[in-house]
């Protein structure tokens, strides 16, 4: 009797934040661990297809860069990155887009539909979902100090977002399950960053939430412990004095992305923990770090 009394209290307590969150809209960054170990996708998958029975709107944006590398390898070809970034001729994006656009994306629409939710998978190149432009990397040259011109190839950065597929997608009660490929103004194909695909879709669509899943508990302060809740204002500190460092500082970048858009908040979670969106979301201490506009409010007071 005490375990059930113990389930009936946990769903108690998901009640004001299911009543909160009705019909919002969330945007998710799915990647990493979460991404490649079994349990760890099928709690994913659950978690995702229960939202959206709840009547949360979910997107998924997904990466996918390890399968990549490993098929390119099974080609022939050795991934090469400059400053974090694939270097991305046009064999390689083929590559990326078949990996992504097919492989991946077709098994997370197949894992959320078998677990009875409805997903339909696309990519940036849909619906003109994503306008893209090139980007290229600045460099200082050692000998000269001057700066230097990074060509890195078919890879881009968001210029635009058109959600008009999203839309008639979320009437129709599907799960928009997106890999994080545009069009550039040539029309060419390139490969752009997942966070800020995520980032750029979320301010599109006015989204609630941004949450990205990735492989650390959240962002930790210097005794490395999990910092719950940032104001938008904090965050050049943290920078500043080394809280937040590497490969972190893209995510950041991509949460603070969305909050110069609108007033929603971002949230940056361990994707290792299993059902850790509704850990998160649905409970009143969460699990990773959210980041806020303005002061953050007590975890016991609604995430």
């Amino acid at each position: 009797m005490k375990n059930s009394i113990k389930k009936a209290e946990i769903l108690i307590e998901a009640l004001p934040f299911i009543r909160n969150f009705f019909g919002k809209t969330f945007v998710i960054k799915y990647g990493g661990a979460a991404q490649v170990k079994k349990e760890l996708r099928d709690s994913f998958a659950q978690d995702v297809v229960l939202m959206n029975f709840i009547g949360i709107k979910t997107i998924i944006v997904h990466g996918g860069g390890p399968k990549i590398s490993t098929m390119m390898k099974k080609m022939g070809k050795n991934p090469t990155f400059v400053h974090g970034q694939r270097v991305t001729d046009q064999e390689t994006m083929d590559i990326v887009e078949m990996v992504l656009g097919g492989l991946v994306n077709k098994e997370i629409v197949t894992l959320i539909t078998k677990h009875g939710g409805k997903a339909a998978g696309l990519s940036g190149k849909d619906g003109r979902l994503i306008r893209a432009k090139k980007k290229t990397i600045k460099t200082v040259t050692p000998e000269t100090g001057t700066d230097e011109i990074i060509d890195i190839g078919l890879v881009g950065e968001v210029a635009a977002v058109e959600p008009d597929i999203l839309e008639s997608l979320e009437k129709d009660g599907f799960i928009p399950v997106i890999s994080p490929i545009g069009v550039g103004p040539k029309g060419e194909t390139l490969n752009i960053n997942a966070d800020f695909v995520a980032a750029a879709i979320a301010s599109s669509v006015k989204a609630e939430k941004l949450i990205l899943l990735t492989d650390v508990p959240g962002v930790l302060d210097k005794k490395e412990n999990v910092i719950s809740s940032i104001r938008q204002r904090q965050i050049h500190r943290l920078i500043k004095n080394k809280t937040i460092t590497e490969g972190m500082l893209p995510k950041i970048q991509a949460c603070l992305n969305v909050l110069r858009n609108h007033k929603g908040k971002a949230h940056i979670i361990d994707g290792r923990v299993p059902h850790c969106l509704l850990l998160e979301i649905f409970t009143k201490t969460g699990i990773g770090t959210e980041i806020v506009h303005e002061r953050p409010v007590c975890r016991k007071k609604g995430r």
